[in-house]
């Protein structure tokens, strides 16, 4: 009888484990899809953003000074790539910088702020996104939505990779695939609906949902701790993580790898031990920063460009498709964690490089026979990309120390970002060239 009532509690805590876990990897999947899907939406959107502020007859001041500055005074219609007076880039640029500013800083200062707050502010940020964005009536308009959409991306990406470190490590793969499902469900959501008739702006705020669903998988979705700090900031005790809660995590692991966790010694970590840990980090960040440089180049820089006259998709067709293939690609890598794990970054981002070098002069010189060509080159570049991101994190979770893990996850964040910045920057020249011919 004892032994009957043994084996029904174990069976008991196996599915009490399971459900745990699922829920667990399920809410990190749900919320990288959330976290990503605004801005993804706006790059997917960047051609058409630009496009709806030209197609205005009222030609604001700000627009004029654009034009003049960034097309040399061309028409859009006087060059062979069919140009926007302005290049995607711009939208890139908004998408990014104020996410780069974000994760230079708020690493060093944001364990000060209780992660429901943060979530919260991401929420709201989005939502503004969408709104903006949906209602301009002018380019600044529509920047400045863009810019909300990257703060909270920017925000939500240090604080959800920072809030793994409370979890089991196989969180990071449901994190990874939702950032990889973001790119995909943004780019092909917004291409197919405009795509079947709906204008940008119905498509848009359609995307409204995503906002919601943000805070119901955080809030309700993801099974949290006993003892996780949600409201509260504990300057005295660093992130601390009971040692039952700790056991707990490992015995409803199906994972044979010991979950992260956070050390329960000392405070917060001091600026000079951040720093130490900024530098450690290097091998990551650079590489993982090239790799992005060098698919946004293509992305923001080269992808207008890549304009096939006689196909049967029209200029901002081919541009939203190309988009989506790229975060299909992106998805697949993402999800890949489970299957494979690639630690030689380096050749990540020499293959990445390669892939820009080609595109760049199949642009200029116009060598490529069709556009279902140009779609692989993109597939394999978001294959890469994510593979990159993914593994980087991974090996950051699993080779630092869990006293500095929280800070290293939100830290090496900016890899990304910078190198995403640094193409936007690189491509505004690219296209004024290109479309000055």
């Amino acid at each position: 009888m004892e032994q009957t009532t043994s084996i029904s509690a174990d069976r008991g805590q196996q599915s009490h484990g399971r459900l745990t876990y699922w829920r667990s990897w399920s809410g990190f999947w749900f919320l990288g899809l959330c976290n990503n899907f605004a801005y993804v939406v706006m790059l997917s959107a960047a051609h058409d953003i630009l496009k709806k502020q030209e197609s205005k007859n009222a030609t604001s001041s700000i627009q004029t000074t654009l034009t003049m500055d960034f097309q040399g005074g061309n028409s859009s219609n006087s060059s062979r790539y069919d140009c926007n007076p302005v290049s995607t880039a711009a939208v890139l640029l908004a998408d990014i910088l104020p996410t780069l500013a974000i994760k230079l800083s708020a690493p060093f200062v944001i364990h000060k702020l209780p992660y429901g707050f943060r979530v919260l502010f991401c929420i709201i940020m989005a939502a503004i996104s969408f709104l903006l964005v949906s209602f301009s009536s002018a380019v600044w308009m529509s920047i400045l939505g863009v810019v909300f959409a990257s703060i909270s991306s920017g925000l939500g990406e240090l604080s959800f990779l920072a809030l793994t470190v409370f979890f089991t490590r196989d969180v990071l793969g449901g994190w990874g695939s939702g950032t990889g499902a973001a790119g995909v469900a943004g780019a092909s959501l917004y291409s197919g609906l405009t795509q079947v008739g709906l204008s940008p702006q119905v498509t848009l705020l359609i995307m409204l949902v995503v906002p919601v669903v943000m805070s119901i998988s955080y809030f309700v979705l993801l099974n949290h701790p006993p003892s996780f700090p949600q409201w509260r900031c504990r300057e005295a005790e660093y992130r601390a993580v009971g040692t039952d809660e700790r056991q707990q995590l490992m015995n409803e692991s199906e994972d044979e790898q010991e979950p992260t966790a956070v050390n329960k010694n000392s405070g917060p970590l001091t600026i000079a031990e951040k720093l130490h840990v900024v530098k450690g980090l290097l091998k990551f960040v650079v590489p993982l920063g090239l790799v992005y440089f060098a698919e946004y180049f293509i992305n923001q820089g080269l992808m207008e460009l890549l304009y096939f006259p006689h196909f049967f998709l029209s200029h901002a067709e081919q541009y939203r498709w190309y988009q989506t293939l790229y975060q299909i690609g992106v998805l697949v890598s993402r999800s890949s964690l489970c299957c494979v794990k690639i630690r030689k970054l380096w050749l990540l981002c020499v293959l990445q490089m390669v892939n820009a070098v080609l595109l760049l002069f199949a642009v200029r010189y116009q060598f490529l026979p069709s556009a279902w060509l140009v779609f692989v080159i993109i597939l394999y570049e978001g294959l890469l990309g994510g593979a990159a991101y993914v593994n980087t994190f991974y090996f950051i979770s699993k080779e630092m120390d869990d006293r500095h893990r929280e800070f290293a996850m939100a830290a090496a964040s900016v890899g990304d970002s910078f190198g995403i910045a640094l193409a936007g920057g690189v491509a505004f020249p690219v296209h004024k060239y290109f479309c000055g011919l």
